[in-house]
């Protein structure tokens, strides 16, 4: 029988009470799924876009929806992101208190915990939420909430700043305008890694529509992204689209080996209203310490989460674009390795270095040996790197296996 089909025997009466209990039914999944953890943990990474609920939008094809986000204009907005990355890097332990006192009590020291190209790699580990805000081009705010404290990036017209309340700093510089837009953008939006992603979506991304989603109370395609390589440690990236603005609303990524999200980011809560002029006024706090800088210790756009088919694109990877000096890429899309020489040795044993540092390392890598020689292999659960014992270095979104083979071949 179809879905609001009654049989013969039904009244009109009973067949509308039946389309009205359906109705009741799935009105209770119209509410946010769980964003990404940049929504999941958002980037809380439950990949959780319910199956069941999920609205009835016109159908479009992969090809419609790449064009319906290039085409997005969102100018204003104002939100809530959740932000979640599980790289697989274990707990830090002792390491992290053996750092952190040659750091001083705020981890960074003499003022420079409000440097925003520092202070916002605490995204590359661990669940945050962030509230961001927008007004056009030479207005963005974003603050990462913690515990009893907050920081915030503030770009409004020339002027940025970064505000650390929990040890009262400031960070103040001033952005031209030629490169303002870039240097300043909001960092790790889910709009921000969905452009990343879809740089890499050539002959060798499987690119599709699956289905539909409810993402902080708005309607959303399921935008689904691919390698069709074997070699990579990308399972799949899944971008939910707001259907009405092109926006994306949450990004998913998930690796080849399975398990939770690398990567989960989306907003729990976002309006297009213009906010208030006053969000992006900032006024160094009495008795703040301010550090003045320049315009290139802005965060830049390579600082922010790099998609790993970008190993191929070039961007911030290309000589004398951010990547290290003669540094090379082997193979394209998924597979492509940086590789570059160091000049040096290769990094020290756990044994050689001692006491938890030493620990962490051995943690870390993996002792390989091939053609090209002896070297270790540090992993995660997406990006590995080889290291080999002359210096050399291979790094990329691939296995084990796949560096070794490279670092083989080019000797």
């Amino acid at each position: 029988m179809a879905p609001y089909e009654s049989d013969d025997n039904a009244t009109a009466a009973d067949a509308e009470e039946l389309r009205s209990a359906r109705r009741r039914k799935a009105a209770r999944y119209v509410v946010p799924a769980t964003v990404v953890g940049i929504a999941a943990a958002t980037i809380g990474l439950v990949p959780a876009l319910a199956d069941s609920g999920d609205p009835d939008l016109p159908k479009i094809s992969a090809q419609e929806l790449i064009e319906k986000i290039a085409a997005s204009d969102v100018q204003q907005l104002s939100g809530t992101v959740k932000i979640t990355t599980d790289l697989g890097l274990p707990d830090l332990g002792g390491l992290e208190s053996s750092l952190g006192s040659a750091a001083g009590p705020s981890g960074s020291g003499d003022g420079s915990s409000a440097d925003p190209s520092t202070k916002l790699t605490e995204l590359a580990s661990g669940t945050h939420t962030l509230r961001v805000a927008s007004d056009g081009e030479d207005k963005q705010k974003v603050s990462l909430l913690e515990d009893a404290a907050e920081y915030s990036l503030i770009h409004n017209g020339k002027d940025v700043w970064g505000y650390d309340s929990k040890s009262n700093s400031v960070f103040h510089t001033t952005a031209s305008e030629s490169d303002g837009k870039q240097k300043e953008e909001l960092p790790a939006t889910p709009k921000d890694l969905a452009e990343e992603a879809l740089k890499a979506a050539d002959k060798t991304t499987s690119v599709t529509v699956d289905g539909t989603a409810q993402v902080a109370g708005r309607d959303a395609y399921r935008l689904v992204i691919k390698p069709k390589d074997d070699g990579s440690t990308v399972g799949q990236i899944t971008v939910a689209v707001d259907s009405k603005t092109g926006l994306p609303l949450k990004f998913t990524l998930t690796p080849a080996s399975g398990g939770s999200a690398v990567v989960d980011a989306g907003f729990t809560q976002v309006s297009f209203a213009k906010p208030a002029a006053s969000t992006f006024d900032f006024t160094p706090p009495k008795g703040a310490k301010v550090e003045e800088g320049d315009a290139a210790k802005a965060p830049e756009h390579s600082e922010r989460f790099e998609h790993p088919g970008d190993f191929g694109k070039g961007s911030a990877h290309e000589p004398g674009k951010g990547g290290p000096e003669g540094l090379n890429v082997i193979g394209d899309g998924w597979d492509s390795i940086a590789t570059f020489d160091t000049g040096g040795q290769g990094v020290p044993s756990g044994s050689e270095v001692g006491g938890d540092v030493g620990g962490f390392l051995d943690s870390l890598g993996d002792k390989v040996s091939g053609k090209f020689g002896e070297g270790t292999v540090f992993k995660t659960r997406l990006i590995n790197a080889l290291i080999t014992d002359d210096g050399k270095v291979y790094v990329g979104a691939v296995t084990k296996d796949a560096l070794v083979k490279a670092a083989d071949a080019a000797k």
